[in-house]
């Protein structure tokens, strides 16, 4: 669990990077990375949910 909680901090940090790119400086690339992180992410808080729930039975 530790390892998806490590997965999540920096996929949420390469997100907050490009997500501030794009809006700062207009850059598309950036957001184009953003989004791709968002679903990367969306995917590892499915995940972490997941184990979070077998843990607490």
């Amino acid at each position: 669990m530790n390892e998806i909680i490590a997965q999540m901090v920096e996929l949420a940090a390469a997100w907050e990077k490009d997500a501030k790119a794009q809006a700062e400086k207009n850059n598309k690339a950036a957001g184009t990375r953003a989004r791709k992180a968002s679903l990367e992410l969306e995917k590892a808080c499915k995940q972490f949910r997941k184990l979070s729930l077998e843990a607490a039975k």
